[in-house]
């Protein structure tokens, strides 16, 4: 009974997205939503990759938030007028980033959402693979690989997900799925996985991502991964992740506190205690440290992440996940705990 169910519904999501957008009454398949934020030598080249697909059931969503070099809403609303027929521009007062996609996710018409960073770019027919996936499927998350690209123009493959999986599956089959890197753009998602469960981005705060993907991952009934990089994410030094702003560095409490509540509101706090422990110790003990000692090792931070991972995860010294560490993180990992930050910053140092 449920596999006929399930064939009649992805063959109404088939025969839905070959409707036009007028019989649909502007619905359509997929929404890509792009914030915009000063970022005039990268937009048309990330709105042109988007654009280069042969799958034609989706819209562009340009949310231009409030920048101030005096081209940007120009140029999103000359990009609009051009492809008029697929992309369209909100303009709006400044809200950063999660703002930002909180208005593309509100003026959306799709069944599935796909974030794109103004600055980064698709691999060509990324829309199409998407599109295949979710026909085949009907997962709510799809997720892939990304490309990492440098100032000078070189690509690196990167594993998004913390494993492939080749059918779909759902988290509690898989909590460790929850590992995986918690960026909005690497997975496409259903629409209704925000809107049903009031999930919305924090508007101006660091760590957005990771504050909401953990939610719709808990609220997704399907998963499915593609093995493919299919995004490639530009790595800029004036990113504010990649910024020297130590004392921000705190607002990573902020998100884990958010996190940790909401899981515990939704009773799935001790179903998922395990992957929440690794991903703070990820995070805060071990990543967050980093951040702050390459700046001062003696920094009254680096005890206040030691201490919060410590009350919130008491065992967290016996998660089975720390055995399973790579490498590198585990050697850190090992150093923060034993307070010897001088030598990880020498290790830093000299890997850099």
């Amino acid at each position: 009974m449920k596999m006929k169910k399930r064939k009649k519904s992805l063959k109404n999501l088939f025969l839905n997205s070959l409707r036009t957008k007028k019989e649909k009454g502007n619905k359509m398949l997929i929404s890509v939503i792009i914030p915009v934020y000063n970022v005039k030598e990268y937009l048309e080249k990330c709105v042109d990759s988007v654009l280069d697909t042969s799958f034609r059931d989706f819209e562009v969503i340009l949310v231009d938030d409030g920048s101030t070099d005096g081209v940007c809403p120009a140029l999103c609303d000359a990009i609009a007028k051009k492809h008029s027929d697929i992309v369209r521009v909100v303009h709006q007062e400044n809200k950063g980033l999660g703002g930002a996609r909180n208005t593309g996710i509100e003026a959306s018409k799709g069944d599935y959402l796909l974030f794109v960073d103004s600055d980064d770019t698709l691999i060509p027919d990324t829309l199409s693979i998407l599109a295949n996936k979710i026909m085949q499927t009907n997962s709510d998350i799809v997720a892939f690989n990304i490309f990492t690209e440098n100032s000078n123009g070189e690509r690196n493959p990167l594993n998004s997900n913390y494993a492939y999986y080749d059918k779909p599956f759902t988290l509690k089959e898989h909590p460790e799925f929850m590992l995986s890197l918690p960026n909005a753009w690497s997975r496409i998602w259903k629409r209704t996985l925000y809107t049903d469960n009031n999930i919305l981005y924090p508007e101006r705060a660091w760590y957005e991502d990771i504050r909401t993907t953990l939610k719709v991952f808990a609220k997704a009934e399907s998963i499915v991964t593609i093995n493919d990089c299919l995004y490639v994410y530009l790595q800029r030094e004036g990113s504010i992740m990649r910024s020297s702003n130590i004392e921000r560095n705190v607002e990573i409490i902020d998100a884990f506190e958010d996190i940790i509540s909401w899981f515990k509101k939704e009773s799935l706090f001790y179903e998922y205690e395990k992957e929440l422990c690794r991903i703070t110790i990820d995070n805060i003990f071990i990543a967050a440290s980093v951040r702050v000692l390459m700046a001062d090792t003696k920094h009254p931070l680096l005890k206040r992440f030691k201490d919060y991972t410590k009350e919130n995860f008491p065992e967290y010294k016996s998660n089975e996940y720390i055995k399973v560490l790579p490498k590198m993180k585990k050697l850190a990992y090992k150093l923060v705990e034993g307070n010897h930050y001088k030598i990880l910053k020498l290790l830093f140092t000299i890997k850099k």
